[in-house]
């Protein structure tokens, strides 16, 4: 097929040798099988932020750090300069999140290089060599969604561990590849330290997937997976291997008010005579 103009620098510079075909198009960007030597692998076009329909939120940006203090000022202020910045770090974000992902061993896609908004990285396949599926285009026994369900369950607290959330996982950006489920698209990943909503999103992604495997397994959709793991991240107990139950119990144990209420005020007591023996000193 005729070369896309985004993936032509890739060419020049070596680094894909031939388009095959087009795989997808999203609504982030547009996926391509490339020939690179003997090896097939995936360019992944971004596209521009006005052909986007996935906008970039603070909602995900919050928390994401910019070493360079002229282009934080820039993103602040909006400038073209800025909007070109901020556009970069977005999908940057995804190229930096593989990469963490792949080395805390989460089944991820392994990225190779990233040039001019173009992603290379690797072809997931299914058994027999092809494209692997989403799991969206799949009708699955209830036995496979269990197994589906419970791999990516893990995968999901593998993440966490490595502290990133996907803020955006569902059934549509995960791939049936030929050892089980692999996780797509990250330039909306968050992390999980820094972000307030972490939490939410989290919940959020664990619950688009009980709700997709519960079509095929029904007994799935009276777990709480999202809660739990969140608890146990929050407790700083939270290991790749923790036994999970997938139930979450709410603590019912009401909250001491006037206990809080009583501490605060020694608090404010406390700092009140620190500042008048300051004065007094310096008198």
């Amino acid at each position: 097929m005729k070369t896309p103009k985004r993936i032509e620098p890739l060419i020049d510079e070596g680094l894909v040798d031939e388009v095959m075909r087009k795989l997808m198009s999203g609504k982030e960007a547009e996926v391509y099988v490339v020939r690179c030597g003997e090896e097939f692998r995936c360019a992944k076009v971004y596209k521009e932020a006005n052909k986007r329909s996935f906008r970039q939120n603070v909602q995900y940006t919050e928390g994401r750090k910019v070493k360079n203090s002229r282009r934080a000022r820039a993103m602040e202020k909006g400038s073209r300069y800025g909007r070109q910045e901020q556009e970069q770090a977005w999908q940057n974000a995804e190229v930096d999140a593989l990469h963490r992902l792949a080395t805390a061993g989460v089944r991820v896609p392994q990225p190779y290089n990233f040039l001019d908004g173009v992603l290379l990285m690797e072809l997931v396949t299914d058994e027999n060599g092809n494209a692997a599926p989403r799991l969206n285009d799949l009708a699955l026994s209830a036995a496979q969604a269990r197994e589906y369900h419970h791999a990516l369950i893990m995968q999901v607290v593998r993440m966490l561990c490595a502290g990133i959330v996907h803020g955006d996982l569902s059934e549509y950006n995960v791939l049936a590849g030929s050892d089980g489920p692999v996780i797509i698209d990250l330039p909306q990943a968050v992390d999980a330290a820094g972000n307030n909503g972490a939490r939410s999103m989290l919940e959020r992604d664990v619950g688009n997937l009980t709700a997709y495997f519960g079509r095929f397994a029904p007994e799935l959709l009276s777990t709480d997976y999202g809660r739990e793991i969140w608890s146990i991240y929050e407790s700083g107990k939270l290991h790749p291997e923790n036994k999970l139950t997938g139930h979450f119990a709410r603590s019912e144990k009401l909250a001491d008010v006037g206990g809080l209420i009583r501490e605060i005020d020694e608090v404010k007591k406390e700092e009140a005579a620190r500042q008048r023996y300051k004065q007094a000193l310096e008198q």
